[in-house]
């Protein structure tokens, strides 16, 4: 789910099985989906901001993002909005598991600073090996700021939103 809309996506990229699934890895940076749900988060994310102009730097999609202006009753000089305006100017992307688990990622979890730029931390898993092309694997990037908890013993994880800004 993306700004509260839920992506079609193929039901078969959910599947389960021989490298197939979804692995939840705080080891790992950065969050890789499969090449289906990559273009569906990517068009969702990026589909108010046409303007926008992107660059590669070192394998990420980065772009440069001011945040929203507002007009200052004071004068005719336009002012940008406070530092987390990231937050307000793209939409919160939902993973939504069994039992109604749900992962909230808010923009400044999944756009991360780069000197000048902000680059989407999502990666196209189908640009990955076979192993991995068709999996969820869910990175740092997403749990950043989360406090998780692993049950080793009964095969359960859980988390909660923790320091949120």
């Amino acid at each position: 789910m993306v700004g509260g809309s839920l992506l079609q996506l193929p039901t078969d990229i959910f599947e389960t099985g021989d490298k197939k699934g979804t692995i939840i890895d705080s080891g790992t940076t950065l969050t890789y989906l499969p090449e289906a749900a990559y273009k569906a988060v990517w068009d969702k994310v990026f589909h108010s901001h046409s303007d926008l102009s992107f660059q590669t730097v070192q394998e990420f999609s980065c772009f440069q993002y001011t945040g929203k202006t507002c007009r200052n009753l004071d004068s005719s000089k336009s002012v940008i909005n406070n530092p987390f305006s990231i937050d307000e100017g793209f939409p919160e992307v939902i993973f939504k598991f069994e039992d109604s688990l749900t992962l909230h990622v808010y923009p400044h979890d999944y756009l991360f600073e780069n000197e000048k730029d902000y680059c989407f931390g999502f990666q196209n898993g189908g640009l990955q090996s076979k192993e991995g092309r068709d999996m969820f694997l869910l990175g740092d990037l997403v749990l950043s700021n989360k406090l998780v908890v692993y049950d080793l013993e009964n095969q359960v994880i859980g988390w909660t939103d923790y320091n949120y800004h």
